[in-house]
């Protein structure tokens, strides 16, 4: 009797502990190597394929997105932005400390690391951390298996006036319901987070993808339609909730992971 007792509690601790980890969720730190020449986007692409993707893979970091911008003008300058999936918040002080003595990475990455000041790599870097919704507490990467320059990936940030609505329009994807939404219609989400550290705050992000643009335009259009987010958006809870939506157009290069 003990010993079935025993067993039962050894399953239920178990059991808990698989469903924690499995809804555990992850962070993410978005990367942006902001470019002036098409050398330096060729140095930073043979140093992100050749160097930094494979060491990440040794630190079983995987599913690392790479994105490039699918027009260059003002409003979207030449750059090249890097999705990095994170157990916790720890692995951003862990990871450069590791990379550091890997001895295959450190030669791979020696002319992009030692490039001389004359000649730099990029201009700048910007860095913005994220943490995962509680709806979908993991990434999905995309699922997508077309031409990847015709891909649209779907990057936005909704910016909230005060902190209190940005809390609000968190809840909407989570409670409310859009992330379900988005699922249901197909949308391919990458990933939806809060922004913990970055330039607009507050503020949340989220990545969709579409085979192509007239993919892109059908699912927003029924997104738009959809009685469940005509519903949604009138309800008296969730208004206000969003002063700024930012939107940009990518499309994943050759050696990203999806």
């Amino acid at each position: 009797m003990y010993k079935t007792a025993y067993i039962s509690v050894l399953l239920l601790l178990f059991t808990i502990n698989a469903f924690s980890q499995a809804n555990q969720r992850e962070y993410y730190q978005l990367k942006t190597y902001l470019l002036d020449t098409e050398e330096q986007e060729k140095t930073t692409d043979q140093y992100l394929g050749k160097a930094l993707l494979p060491a990440l893979k040794k630190l079983n970091i995987k599913n690392v997105g790479v994105f490039k911008p699918r027009t260059i003008d003002s409003l979207n300058p030449r750059s090249i932005k890097v999705l990095i999936p994170m157990k916790s918040l720890g692995d951003l002080e862990t990871i450069e400390a590791k990379l550091q003595k890997d001895k295959v990475y450190m030669a791979a990455a020696k002319d992009f690391l030692d490039a001389p000041y004359t000649n730099p790599p990029y201009s700048r870097v910007e860095s913005i951390i994220l943490k995962a919704f509680v709806d979908m507490p993991k990434m999905k990467p995309s699922p997508l298996s077309g031409p990847r320059k015709d891909r649209i990936y779907e990057l936005r940030s909704y910016e909230s006036a005060t902190e209190a609505k940005y809390i609000n329009k968190v809840e909407m994807f989570n409670k409310g319901g859009e992330v379900s939404l988005f699922d249901n219609l197909g949308f391919n989400a990458v990933f939806y987070g809060e922004v913990l550290s970055g330039a607009t705050m507050p503020n949340l992000m989220y990545m969709t993808t579409f085979e192509n643009q007239a993919s892109r335009d059908a699912h927003w259009k029924s997104f738009s339609d959809s009685p469940v987010w005509n519903k949604l958006k009138s309800d008296p809870n969730y208004q206000n909730n969003v002063s700024k939506n930012v939107t940009r157009f990518f499309y994943p290069t050759e050696y990203s992971d999806y």
